[in-house]
C-alpha cells in the first residue's frame, strides 16, 4: 500500500535551517522514496510499511542533535504525488 506524508519541522532554536536541511539531506538517501521539497514543507511518497520506517529512524535521529525540535504531518493513502496521481496510482 502506498502513503503519501508531507512533514515540516520547526527547530526551537535560531539557528534553524541546518537541521532541517540535514533531516531533508537523509530522507533523500533513500531510493525507495519519491521525496518534494518546497518551501513550507516535504512531501514524502513510498510504500506505507517503509516510508514509516525511515520517518522513524531519521525523526529519532534529528531529536538526538536537535531534541527541541516539533515534527508536523499530514498522511493520506495512497501515491498523491504529481507522476502518482497522473498515472492514476493513488490507490
Amino acid at each position: 500500500m502506498k502513503v503519501s506524508v508531507e512533514i515540516s519541522l520547526y527547530p526551537l532554536d535560531q539557528n534553524y535551517i541546518p537541521p532541517i536541511q540535514a533531516f531533508i539531506d537523509r530522507l533523500n538517501t533513500y531510493a525507495e522514496l519519491k521525496i518534494i521539497e518546497n518551501t513550507m514543507s516535504t512531501q514524502v511518497y513510498g510504500d506505507y510499511g517503509r516510508v514509516f520506517e525511515i520517518l522513524n529512524t531519521e525523526m529519532q535521529r534529528t531529536h538526538q542533535t536537535t531534541p527541541k525540535a516539533s515534527f508536523v504531518m499530514k498522511v493520506l493513502h495512497g501515491d498523491l504525488s504529481p507522476e502518482g496521481t497522473i498515472k492514476n496510482e493513488t490507490l
